[in-house]
């Protein structure tokens, strides 16, 4: 059963650095095609946001690298350092992509009001889900009687609510990915080959999610097959 787990783990570990390596290889490369408008990441999220009738919204610099997010619960727009003050195709999209949630909030998106909703649920149960599934292994779950099996079973169902949220994730992200490209090609906001580079740019930090949702869906499998199978070799 290790074993299996192991080479699993490391099937996931691979994929998911060689996406994320291929991502800042992207980042880096496009970080040197400069915008022919001039403009900052923080301006272009600044002038999305004023486009899309948004007002309430502040745009901020956050520390670290491709750490930019929305939040939806203070409603601020956090860029990284890389593209709050950058002026080239990959910070372009990066903070199109951001106010992509944040026009997403304000129109009420369906999917980016359930995925908030999981949040609570999700930071609680992808910590707890490992730990109720070894619990009842060691305890006995593959009798499937007793205490052992039903906590194994409550850990596998709170590991397939994280696996949840991963794909809910999907539509959220490539959906205020589609949001960005769309202004930015509408509004003139850059050149072919700066388009371009954006939309690579977003394609591949989509990839890291894919590939986030795929792990955590084998990861789920391999662990319900352990339970529900009674595999304890």
């Amino acid at each position: 059963m290790y074993l299996e787990y192991y080479i699993l783990i490391g099937i996931i570990g691979l994929a998911s650095y060689a996406v994320s390596a291929k991502l800042k290889s992207k980042f880096a490369f496009y970080s040197k095609v400069h915008l022919r408008n001039g403009m900052s990441g923080a301006e272009i999220a600044q002038k999305m946001l004023q486009d899309n009738g948004i007002y309430d919204v502040k745009v901020v610099s956050v520390a670290g690298r491709l750490t930019d997010h929305y939040n939806p619960a203070d409603k601020t727009v956090n860029l990284s350092e890389a593209v709050y003050n950058q002026r080239n195709a990959a910070a372009a999209a990066v903070a199109a992509h951001e106010v992509g949630h944040a026009v997403q909030h304000a129109t009420a998106y369906s999917m980016l009001g359930f995925r908030s909703k999981m949040v609570p649920v999700v930071s609680v149960s992808s910590n707890l889900a490992p730990m109720l599934i070894f619990l009842g292994l060691i305890l006995g779950a593959a009798a499937k009687i007793g205490m052992g099996y039903y906590i194994a079973v409550l850990g596998v169902a709170l590991m397939a609510v994280a696996t949840l949220f991963s794909f809910i994730t999907l539509p959220v992200e490539y959906d205020a990915s589609n949001r960005a490209l769309a202004w930015l090609k509408n509004k003139n906001m850059l050149s072919q080959q700066e388009y371009a580079g954006a939309e690579d740019s977003l394609k591949w930090a989509a990839r890291t999610y894919v590939v986030a949702a795929l792990g955590s869906l084998a990861m789920l499998l391999y662990w319900a097959l352990q339970v529900f199978g009674g595999s304890r070799d």
